[in-house]
């Protein structure tokens, strides 16, 4: 299962040990890597993804209620959008050395999935999911503080633009509009998923964009949508 090695790297880098280390194994786990080892009845990490989405969206809603005290509620929704938009958190992944303690099947890993975004992601949510299991919520803030937390800090996440809510503020401008996005196709390539997504107002069909997974591409596709409204365009 996961290594030793990366079990003392956790309380080495962010003094964080399991007392449940079958939570962290499932947090690591496949389910290719499951399908391939019946016998060992594994379980993958999608119901700790689950959880951990939840798990993520109210601390770090906590943590910025308390950083931006001048923030209304409309600014504060925007900026954890901004935070919890899934590809940020493959690159904390990352730098907590998750990507080589993911234990996935041959096919999968023949196929470029350890370089996936995406997956990196899932195991980002699943892993603070196991912690939130194993050691409660003080654990994932102590785990956070050290990892998103100081890039919340920084400022980074506020200038992320959100096009979904310019796009909807300049349409019900006179009242309300009905705006849909439709996503249209979900291809497998082989470091990452692509989502294409169609916008429509009113039934109509305005703009299509693609991106890494939904969120982005409905961000995509609204910033599309907005440059072609707006004829000075809109800043990226």
């Amino acid at each position: 299962m996961v290594s030793a090695q990366f079990v003392s790297k956790l309380r080495q880098d962010y003094k964080i040990e399991f007392k449940n280390l079958a939570l962290l194994d499932e947090a690591f786990t496949h389910s290719s890597y499951a399908n391939e080892h019946q016998e060992m009845h594994l379980h993958n990490y999608e119901k700790l993804e689950f959880l951990g989405d939840a798990v993520l969206e109210l601390t770090i809603s906590e943590y910025v209620y308390h950083k931006y005290p001048e923030l209304d509620e409309g600014e504060l929704t925007r900026l954890r959008s901004n935070i919890v938009r899934t590809d940020g958190f493959s690159s904390f992944a990352i730098e907590a050395g998750f990507k080589d303690a993911i234990l996935l099947g041959k096919g999968e890993e023949k196929s470029g999935a350890r370089e996936r975004k995406t997956l990196l992601e899932d195991v980002f949510e699943a892993f603070n999911g196991a912690l939130f299991l194993d050691g409660g919520i003080e654990q994932v803030k102590l785990f956070l503080n050290q990892t998103v937390f100081p890039i919340i800090d920084s400022g980074k996440f506020n200038a992320a633009p959100d096009y979904k809510t310019k796009l909807q503020e300049l349409l019900q401008q006179n009242g309300p509009v009905e705006i849909e996005y439709r996503v249209v196709r979900e291809e497998e390539v082989v470091s990452d998923t692509t989502f294409t997504i169609d916008l429509y107002v009113e039934g109509k069909k305005v703009a299509t964009a693609k991106g890494r997974n939904k969120k982005q591409a409905e961000q995509n596709v609204a910033q599309v949508a907005l440059k072609e409204i707006n004829e000075d365009g809109v800043e990226a």
